[in-house]
């Protein structure tokens, strides 16, 4: 899906940004173009810096508004997150007006939950917050619309092309318009090194 060409395209700017003769002068690994395109923070300031460089969406469809405000009640926003998440906290602030605006439902899901949906659909666990879009009733039709926080307007487009896909827009041309994730995901909190004896 569109992950693996998020990957594809985080390698190939590695492999075109070393220097020739360099130790990074060569193939990329799977695993390095993942870290690549994953940017873990635990501070607001962090998170900013990091959205500051993703685009953000300028323009949409004609129908934009009539099909998010028509399409709101067959469909379900569901967020995964995990406390002290800080781009978690980011996420829910730009759903909640989204909600209110257009009129969707948005909900969370547990660690499990969205570990069990990224695996079914082959996306790499890089942590929260992760966004599906989903009809109200069939939990296993599921969009991702957003790994890591994005900006309000990229994840609002992603929710229409969610909402065209899954009422029969061609995936291939949904999956190809749909912005790019961020991969601004929260820091995973390190276990606290165990001091004194035991």
């Amino acid at each position: 899906m569109r992950w693996s060409s998020y990957l594809a395209l985080a390698a190939l700017a590695c492999a075109v940004a070393a220097p020739s003769g360099s130790a990074l002068a060569r193939p990329v690994t799977r695993e390095e173009a993942m870290r690549a395109a994953i940017h873990p923070v635990a501070s607001l300031a962090d998170m900013n810096a990091w959205l500051a460089r993703a685009p953000v969406t300028r323009d949409f469809p004609p129908d934009f508004v009539a099909a998010l405000r028509g399409q709101a009640p067959a469909f379900l926003i569901e967020m995964s997150t995990a406390p002290g998440c800080v781009p978690c906290a980011d996420m829910w602030n730009k759903l909640g007006p989204l909600r209110r605006q257009y009129g969707w439902q948005v909900r969370t899901i547990g660690s499990e939950e969205a570990m069990i949906r990224s695996g079914r659909l082959a996306l790499p666990w890089v942590g929260h917050p992760v966004a599906w879009v989903r009809p109200v009733g069939d939990p296993n039709r599921i969009i991702p619309i957003a790994i890591g926080t994005d900006h309000a307007p990229n994840l609002a487009r992603n929710i229409y092309l969610a909402a065209k896909m899954l009422t029969g827009v061609r995936a291939d041309v949904g999956v190809r318009a749909l912005s790019k994730f961020t991969g601004i995901v929260g820091m995973t909190p390190r276990p606290a090194p165990r001091t004194g004896r035991n």
